[in-house]
């Protein structure tokens, strides 16, 4: 099977996008912009597969959910979302990540379903999207649908408002400066319905690698190939999406062993959900 990367200059015929005319990119901090997504580039190129392990604890949602990854990177989290019947949006401003995130979903999906050949399952271009009643009355209640892969920007998502029902965003606002976090979370509140739900996940402010490397923001490190980590407190992240009801918030703390030594992991995982308009 193929599965095609969208191009947001055509995603607009199948995901209920905006125009394809969409408004210039926010001005300010280019240089920075571009520094960054050429480090990730370089991370992609040279590593592969930057992020590996088991993926973070999944919400539960309803079936046929239509749910958006935001920087979905080499597919790890997205590989556990293929398990569940919602309808996935993968984006990434990555093309190299998309790629990667495309074949890591691609071999969950064959092991998941090796002999199925079913034509619903093939990716794309993707089909236009059937209302979530004629869906689930349809065979597609047990046949999985692929997930459209999306090349964009998390300052300025192709998608029209109130498109989805949740909002995956795990370790990807804290890759981004201040001013397009703020964005980003904006963009975030636009696409989401009334009653869609945002699920955060970020580093914490006292986590291991918290401080080290060459400081560009305030509490936002520069580290090896150019790539950038903000760590977060929880205020921190209810001002951020203060646009959202919060649901739920809580740092939670472990220990992990590197070469005999014990380090301080923490992480900041908050729910929000979009009140009505």
């Amino acid at each position: 099977m193929t599965w095609g990367i969208v191009k947001i200059l055509v995603v607009n015929l199948h995901l209920d996008l905006m125009p394809a005319a969409l408004p210039p990119p926010p001005k300010g901090r280019e240089v920075d912009r571009r520094e960054d997504l050429l480090a990730w580039n370089r991370e992609y190129r040279e590593k592969g597969r930057v992020w590996r392990g088991a993926a973070a604890k999944l919400p539960d949602l309803p079936a046929g959910s239509r749910v958006l990854e935001l920087g979905c990177g080499n597919g790890k989290t997205l590989a556990a979302m293929l398990r569940r019947s919602w309808r996935i949006a993968a984006l990434d401003i990555s093309t190299l990540a998309l790629r990667l995130g495309r074949d890591l979903a691609e071999e969950a999906f064959c092991r998941r379903d090796p002999d199925r050949r079913d034509p619903s399952t093939t990716f794309g271009p993707p089909a236009p999207l059937e209302p979530p009643s004629r869906r689930e009355s349809s065979n597609h209640r047990h046949h999985p649908v692929g997930p459209d892969f999306v090349a964009a920007d998390a300052v300025q998502l192709p998608f029209r408002e109130r498109a989805f029902d949740a909002f995956i965003a795990f370790h990807v606002l804290g890759h981004l400066r201040e001013g397009d976090r703020r964005r980003a979370a904006g963009e975030a509140a636009r696409v989401l319905k009334a009653g869609g739900r945002l699920f955060f996940l970020e580093f914490g402010v006292d986590d291991m690698r918290a401080g080290k490397g060459e400081e560009v923001e305030e509490m936002t490190f520069r580290r090896g190939g150019g790539v950038t980590t903000h760590y977060f407190s929880e205020g921190e992240v209810i001002e951020l999406l203060d646009i959202l009801r919060l649901a739920s918030i809580r740092t939670d703390r472990r220990l992990t062993r590197i070469r005999g030594v014990d380090h301080h992991r923490s992480e900041v995982a908050a729910e929000f959900i979009k009140l009505d308009d």
